[in-house]
């Protein structure tokens, strides 16, 4: 039994990587009932539980090149609320499964299309990952050290500014439609959700807040009460004491009485401050630091890793990360206090629910034969 404030919804997910995958397990944590159309014979981690953003869906495995697997899909869509899929432009509508005839199927269906560039511009059909993607938006050029920009991991432009983005997208487009009684497509492009991401700091820029200069700008690293420092053990810990109550806080619990530390926001003054203070906190190891800061408004937190990050005391207490077939992982997100989500189940192998979701969707046992002859019989 699904749980979660989606239980109900329906949505077919053609299956791709990265945001994709990312974007079902968002509303499948929800309690949606996401069914993952496979190629058939498709290779990838499926079924492995170290795929966790594979997780909670029924995977259907389909001969995209044959007309009756093509229809299949077309009846799946007829009861779907919504549909996504992530490849270049043009290739749902070579496969005969693009919007135009879905949407004569279903005129409720909401159709999600998640690329890097959008469905068209002169990149719409190159390739790329999220790098270039948030490399076009100002976003990856903000990010980095004073020689040279690094990649924020891909949060920004595959899972922030693209499998968010289209979930939004997708739940907007749905209570549209519930509304109207009209389906729509959804343009979802990374370089588009990323661009939207950085609202904030081009509001900075238009108001003369803002310098195009890596760690120089108040949360880029460039100020010395936001950045990150190393501490006696080689471990770090990060800083973010930029309300003036906050500030004399940290200098109250790091012993500085320097009077230069009362030029807070004298940009002149940040890179010798930064260095101070870089010297102050390596005298300390993180466990120290975290005895004198923790809880406190100082604005603080260790840098954990990824072995470390389960097992610190807030992530404990709230149960942010949990264990599934021997994998910790992220629990679901956010949290709903009458109708809270869950992992639905494991990750699925490919076409491990041919017969089962199939016959839940309204096909008949001839239907799912013809498709996957060697499916087992629902019990």
């Amino acid at each position: 039994m699904r749980q979660g404030p989606l239980t109900g919804l329906k949505i077919v997910e053609f299956a791709g990587i990265g945001p994709g995958p990312f974007c079902g397990m968002l509303l499948s944590d929800l309690g949606a009932d996401v069914v993952r159309i496979d190629r058939k014979g498709g290779g990838g981690r499926g079924g492995s539980p170290t795929d966790i953003t594979s997780r909670g869906r029924r995977s259907v495995a389909l001969d995209l090149k044959s007309p009756a697997a093509i229809e299949a899909c077309l009846k799946l869509l007829e009861q779907a609320d919504a549909v996504f899929e992530g490849f270049r432009p043009g290739v749902m509508e070579r496969l005969g499964l693009g919007p135009d005839v879905a949407l004569k199927r279903n005129p409720k269906l909401v159709f999600g299309r998640m690329t890097g560039w959008g469905q068209t511009g002169p990149y719409a059909n190159a390739a790329g990952h999220d790098m270039n993607y948030i490399a076009i938006t100002g976003a990856l050029h903000a990010i980095g050290t004073d020689e040279k920009p690094i990649p924020p991991l891909n949060l920004v432009g595959d899972f922030g500014g693209g499998a968010l983005y289209l979930a939004f997208g997708l739940l907007a487009g749905v209570i549209s439609a519930r509304e109207t009684g009209k389906g729509q497509v959804i343009d979802c492009a990374m370089s588009d959700g990323a661009a939207s991401l950085m609202a904030m700091f081009y509001g900075f820029k238009a108001g003369g807040g803002w310098k195009e200069q890596r760690r120089s700008n108040l949360l880029d690293g460039g100020a010395h009460f936001y950045d990150t420092y190393q501490c006696a053990d080689g471990k770090w810990i990060s800083i973010g004491s930029i309300e003036p109550q906050f500030y004399a806080l940290l200098l109250e619990k790091t012993g500085i009485t320097d009077p230069e530390f009362a030029k807070q926001m004298d940009r002149s003054a940040w890179p010798s401050l930064r260095e101070k203070l870089a010297a102050a906190i390596g005298k300390k190891t993180q466990a120290e630091w975290c005895q004198i800061m923790d809880g406190t408004d100082v604005c603080f937190a260790p840098i954990l890793d990824l072995d470390e990050a389960p097992k610190h005391k807030h992530n404990v207490a709230r149960q942010t990360f949990v264990e599934v077939g021997g994998v910790t992982q992220p629990a679901p997100a956010p949290r709903f206090s009458a109708t809270p989500g869950a992992i639905q189940g494991p990750p699925p192998a490919i076409g491990a629910h041919d017969r089962e979701a199939l016959s839940d969707w309204g096909f008949s046992d001839a239907e799912i034969a013809a498709l996957s002859p060697d499916a087992v019989p629902v019990s």
